[in-house]
């Protein structure tokens, strides 16, 4: 215990207390956002050599032969001519044209198929360094442009050899608009498209591919891509697993006092901070956290505020943080209505995501 606690009376457990993410505000700087549009820490490692196809599966090791041609042919110079470009590569290139053939690929398959894997792997597979490659979910892609604005974004990106998409929202017809139109200017600016996408309210129960409602939500764009069909069983056999029993307030609060790097909220204040941060930042908010601690966590009042806990919790699982927590447990944080809505597969994500990230956390208070 320092001297200075030691004189105001401070206990040591209180000298040692843990972070709260709503005492955080992170501004985060537009380069970082682009910087931090790389597969994520789940992801890090991953390469088309991991990828272990299903023998009785044949679409599964065509699409990794097709995706390493696909890696393979980015290399080189941007496709737009990046001598004759503008002002740090921004701006139209003169003698530009954008080579013959689909730019773009698009993962098509069911849960459990490994898709994410694949498009991480095109991204370290692509011979280009990471500055001129981004990776990054279609919730975290609006959320760029939501920060930087359209034109800023289109700037931002026309420079890179190649974008991955994960998880294209085909529930959102706003968002889409918005994505596809920034594509477009993407593809004529030479970038080179690879994404992935769930399935559309409504059709949960018609079948496992999207290929077709992609193609046609992206409209002009369709051209560019190539689908790959992949398909197989989850290899998680995921349902929607049943949540952990919450522990005590009690026992959340002596694991985040015993947990370095810990942070400790109250669920329903969380809930409000997160209204005022940019869900843009909600990668910076969870900087350094080994643990996030919850306590009394009541159900999500609305589907604001419930949407906002999706990005968060993506942010987490994404960063393998455990979460502890006291109160209702993860699966009853929605109500029917919102699980049954149309953004109902984002709230079931959520679940999963939190229910892994609880389990994950147990250990921390047996060892408190």
């Amino acid at each position: 215990m320092s001297s200075s606690s030691a004189a105001s009376g401070i206990s040591p457990i209180a000298d040692a207390a843990p972070l709260s993410l709503c005492a955080r505000e992170p501004f985060v700087p537009a380069d970082r956002l682009v910087a931090e549009m790389v597969p994520p820490p789940r992801f890090d490692s991953v390469r088309f050599a991991t990828y272990i196809p299903d023998p009785n599966q044949p679409s599964q090791t065509e699409a990794v032969g097709v995706l390493e041609a696909f890696a393979a042919g980015l290399g080189g110079a941007h496709t737009a001519g990046t001598a004759k470009r503008g002002f740090l590569g921004f701006g139209k290139g003169k003698a530009a044209k954008t080579p013959a053939g689909p730019r773009g690929v698009y993962l098509d398959g069911g849960y459990g198929v490994g898709k994410t894997h694949l498009l991480a792997s095109l991204w370290h597979a692509t011979p280009a360094e990471p500055s001129l490659k981004a990776f990054g979910t279609f919730v975290e892609l609006t959320n760029l442009v939501g920060a930087l604005g359209f034109q800023k974004t289109v700037q931002t990106l026309s420079g890179h050899r190649l974008l991955c998409i994960d998880e294209f929202e085909l529930d959102d017809p706003g968002d889409t608009v918005l994505v596809s139109t920034l594509l477009g200017k993407l593809v004529d600016a030479g970038v080179a498209l690879a994404a992935t996408s769930n399935t559309l309210p409504g059709k949960l129960g018609e079948g496992r591919f999207a290929s077709v409602d992609f193609l046609r939500e992206i409209q002009g764009l369709s051209a560019h891509f190539r689908s790959l069909r992949i398909d197989g069983d989850d290899y998680r056999h995921r349902g929607l697993p049943e949540a952990p029993a919450p522990f005590s307030d009690e026992q959340v609060t002596k694991a985040a006092y015993a947990t370095p790097g810990a942070s400790l909220d109250d669920f329903p204040h969380l809930l409000a901070h997160l209204a005022k941060v940019h869900p843009s930042r909600y990668g910076a908010l969870t900087d350094d956290l080994k643990a996030v601690c919850l306590t009394d966590v009541q159900p999500i009042p609305d589907q604001s505020t419930a949407l906002r806990l999706v990005v968060l919790a993506d942010r987490l699982y994404d960063r393998e943080v455990p979460v502890l927590a006291s109160g209702l447990p993860f699966d009853q944080l929605f109500s029917e209505e919102m699980l049954n809505g149309g953004y109902r597969k984002k709230y079931f994500r959520a679940i999963s995501r939190l229910t892994a990230l609880a389990r994950d956390a147990k250990s921390l208070v047996k060892t408190a």
